[in-house]
């Protein structure tokens, strides 16, 4: 198991901004999408502030984000790397695995990359996804340059919409 201090807030500033983008999408009922907890476990909770002061991932999350857009079920993750690489150990086998399964049930699983040396978002397909993660796997780089990515995924922002993810979602199920 995880431990919850150690972990908690990575990338919380990306989802911050993923919330704040769904939120807007929802006022506009072009999408409802949400944030999925992951289940943890309390250790300790200060009883005064009633808050919980240590606690361990319960089970091992799927996705970050679960939701329908425009009638179109979807998955994603979001993810950070300090650099212009990200490695592929960022991304865990249960994860592809469910997001390999979500998209054989129609749906459409994706991820969501902020590289912050680069200040890009980039929304990583499931194909390519499954691509880069076969190569890896079979002995391939275990990392990823943003230079190997198709730039019409690079994510723009959009009348007040950070992270405006529906354009390249669009692209990718018109290349379906």
């Amino acid at each position: 198991m995880s431990s919850w201090n150690s972990r908690g807030l990575r990338g919380s500033s990306l989802e911050e901004l993923i919330n704040l983008t769904n939120d807007r999408y929802r006022e506009k009922e072009l999408a409802l999408v949400q944030k999925i907890p992951t289940p943890i476990k309390p250790i300790n909770i200060d009883h005064d502030t009633r808050r919980i002061t240590l606690a361990f991932f319960d089970q091992k999350s799927t996705v970050d984000y679960i939701g329908v857009v425009q009638g179109v079920p979807v998955c994603f993750d979001a993810k950070e790397c300090a650099g212009d690489r990200f490695p592929i150990q960022n991304i865990h086998e249960h994860q592809v695995e469910y997001m390999r399964e979500y998209e054989k049930q129609q749906g459409v699983a994706f991820l969501i990359i902020y590289f912050v040396k680069l200040d890009i978002y980039y929304y990583l397909t499931f194909k390519e996804l499954d691509r880069l993660w076969q190569r890896a796997a079979s002995g391939g780089p275990k990392s990823f340059a943003y230079d190997e990515l198709d730039p019409r995924f690079q994510i723009s922002p959009h009348n007040g919409v950070f992270v405006h993810y529906l354009e390249p979602l669009q692209l990718d199920l018109m290349e379906r």
